[in-house]
């Protein structure tokens, strides 16, 4: 991705225009003229679905937690998006072609609503999972790398160091505070 002279973002769209074999690139500026109709945090799913809780005699229990306060945005498909990112999948080909869709689609739909690219979205609500699991959990990387949706401990660690230029296990111990471990459940 890059920026025009004005800021803008600008990123490689391929076309295969109708009839022709071949691949012609095209650079689009993006920028939305309206107010995007979501915010981020308005769309995130948390991967908890149970918090723990304390009665008046001292024991713990746990209660169900309401992973997304927004609980539809109006368009299905962005629900149903929304849900596979928050269940770990990050195969977005697998996801257009179930729903009969191209990547592109997706990108777009995701720019629309929130402004954000698609790539670019779907990389903050992976990083933001990964948080809440490094944070609350005691999972191995490679599980939360799972779980997160970035495959691989090595994938997890790339993120990481890109992000916050930070190993996870260091960015594990900045995030944990004391009483942080089982706090919520999986």
């Amino acid at each position: 991705m890059g920026r025009d002279g004005n800021g803008n973002a600008w990123r490689h769209r391929q076309r295969r225009p109708h009839g022709l074999s071949g691949i012609r690139r095209n650079l689009v500026a993006r920028k939305l003229t309206e107010e995007p109709q979501f915010g981020f945090d308005e769309l995130y799913i948390s991967p908890f679905r149970w918090r723990r809780r304390f009665d008046e005699e001292g024991r713990v229990k746990y209660e169900a937690v309401d992973r997304w306060p927004l609980k539809t945005t109006g368009v299905r498909l962005m629900d149903a998006y929304l849900w596979y990112l928050a269940d770990g999948e990050s195969d977005l080909e697998a996801f257009a072609d179930k729903h009969g869709l191209r990547r592109e689609d997706i990108d777009s739909m995701v720019f629309i609503l929130t402004g954000m690219r698609g790539v670019d979205f779907r990389q903050r609500f992976q990083m933001r999972q990964a948080d809440e699991l490094m944070r609350y959990t005691s999972l191995t990387l490679a599980e939360v790398a799972r779980r997160s949706g970035l495959g691989s401990a090595n994938n997890l660690y790339l993120s990481y160091k890109r992000d916050f230029n930070l190993a996870p296990g260091y960015r594990r111990l900045s995030l944990r505070k004391e009483g942080d471990v089982g706090r919520f459940r999986l």
